[in-house]
């Protein structure tokens, strides 16, 4: 067969006119040695702190260490499957993870793969999983309320839009149930909530989903899981990452709400790392910039300026204490980042009173600031009024006779005691709370005996939603006034009237 020099000339002419020139130029390393979560590559001499590597398999590392003859990088996935001597390619980018309203409801990893089997998440965007927190001038002071829906917490340590308020306390005292009454509290709040396990066993986090769907609250909730059996690396990023989807939303004007459960074993998790990659242990082996690993996390939650769209992230960061050591390096850290603390003792917690919080130690930084008008009058002095009622407590232990004052005052002390009792994932609404905690203040309980106080205070919301629904909607309706629950205000005078009403017909059980 013959080809004619017009046809071939043709052929040519037509590739080169398509010829487009791909030459896919990258830094490729190899690796040097590879176990326990990390590699060492040699190499890529023009790679940055922070930037993403690609190993065989599509496995994603991370930049870590930058060393003068190698990078040592961490793994996020299966370390088993590279290999020394593998290549090795720098992506030129950082770590991201997908945001925006697909990731909502779902249950995620650190990267955000679904573990939930919804199928994939198909958001349009992604952010950055490190990113440099807001400046002073880009924030405004918190003055928002955010509701957890627990007395205790509500009327004592405060929680408002943008506010960090470290949940701290011994194992089995009932911190994870705090958090998620918080998030359970912003339904129909238009708050998004998520909540990042870190180190926790699976079957812990799957009870913490199955409360979450059984209360309608994961319809606003993202869960990022890094359990117990998760590679130290993706234990150590989860919180971030947790914080970039939550960043999306703030950006954007809305409310945000996360909770990273807990902080403590993302601590062990960095210092897994770091000293796998040789770096100098100080306290307690941690490595010295385990303070910045928290506080450039924490510092991302902020109430943005107006100008900025006002949005907010709020965070409760739970750390675990061994034998209530508060003083030791971790729990001091974040104390020191965070803006207050809520302290749960293991002594109250045996004792039956929860959430255990302890009313001296812990303490909001916000204060009265993150309390609507109403439960600022009536809550003022409640956390002093505790702290002197424990060592009242202490002292008429020692059997000596006390006056007729001291002892109304221990009397009215552990009614209020059982009136801060609250039952696991069931949130009170910010008015009822307003309402039972000034007639506990007032003396309404004092002819009440202990053992029915919560009977009482039951009965009595029963009593106020059903027939005296009128009060309620006024309390609502004044809640925000500076002068709400105070002195001779008409809502002053409709709770004492109801509560006096329902007390006639309330029997004590015998």
């Amino acid at each position: 067969m013959k080809f004619s020099a017009d046809e071939i000339a043709s052929v040519i002419q037509q590739e080169i006119l398509q010829y487009e020139s791909e030459i896919d130029v990258r830094e490729v390393g190899t690796v040097l040695e590879v176990g326990d979560g990390i590699a060492r590559v040699h190499g890529l001499t023009g790679v940055a702190a922070g930037e993403m590597v690609e190993f065989p398999g599509g496995i994603i590392g991370l930049a870590f260490n930058l060393e003068e003859n190698s990078v040592g990088t961490i793994i996020l996935g299966d370390y088993l499957k590279i290999n020394e001597g593998d290549q090795v390619k720098a992506l030129k980018q950082l770590l991201s993870v997908p945001v925006g309203k697909e990731v909502i409801g779902r249950v995620i990893d650190p990267l955000g793969n679904p573990l939930d089997g919804k199928g994939p998440i198909n958001a349009t965007k992604r952010r950055p999983v490190e990113v440099i927190a807001a400046g002073v001038a880009e924030r405004q002071p918190v003055s928002e309320p955010l509701q957890t829906g627990i007395k205790a917490v509500d009327a004592m340590t405060p929680i408002g839009r943008g506010q960090r308020e470290l949940i701290i306390g011994d194992r089995k005292t009932g911190k994870t149930a705090i958090a998620i009454d918080a998030i359970m509290n912003q339904k129909d709040s238009g708050v998004k909530c998520f909540y990042v396990a870190v180190g926790q066993k699976d079957s812990s986090v799957a009870g913490v989903i199955k409360i979450l769907q059984e209360s309608g609250a994961l319809e606003y909730t993202t869960v990022i899981v890094s359990g117990a059996s998760s590679p130290a690396p993706l234990q150590y990023i989860a919180p971030y990452s947790g914080t970039a989807m939550a960043e999306e939303f703030m950006w954007n004007g809305e409310h945000c709400l996360v909770v990273y459960d807990d902080l403590s074993k993302q601590a062990v998790a960095y210092r897994e790392l770091s000293l796998l990659m040789r770096r100098p242990p100080g306290r307690e082996a941690y490595p010295g910039d385990v303070f910045y690993c928290h506080s450039r996390l924490l510092e991302r939650s902020v109430k943005l300026s107006k100008e900025l769209g006002g949005g907010s992230i709020t965070s409760l960061p739970i750390i675990e204490t061994l034998e209530g050591e508060v003083s030791a390096y971790i729990p001091t850290n974040v104390i020191s980042i965070t803006d207050g603390q809520i302290y749960l003792q293991p002594d109250l917690f045996f004792k039956g009173v929860r959430p255990a919080m302890n009313a001296g130690i812990s303490v909001s930084r916000v204060g009265g600031a993150a309390q609507v008008r109403a439960m600022r009058n009536v809550a003022g002095g409640l956390r002093l009024d505790l702290a002197s009622f424990r060592e009242l407590e202490a002292f008429a232990q020692l059997g000596t006779d006390l006056d007729a004052a001291t002892q109304s005052k221990l009397d009215r002390g552990y009614r209020m005691v059982e009136l801060l009792k609250q039952k696991q994932y069931k949130p009170l609404n910010v008015v009822d709370q307003v309402i039972v905690i000034y007639l506990g203040t007032n003396g309404f309980l004092d002819q009440v005996p202990v053992g029915d106080v919560q009977r009482w205070e039951a009965e009595f919301l029963s009593f106020l939603h059903d027939k005296r629904k009128d009060v309620w909607n006024l309390v609502n309706q004044h809640k925000a006034d500076s002068a709400a629950m105070k002195g001779s205000h008409e809502t002053v005078k409709a709770v004492r009237d109801a509560a006096t009403e329902f007390n006639k017909s309330f029997k004590a059980s015998s």
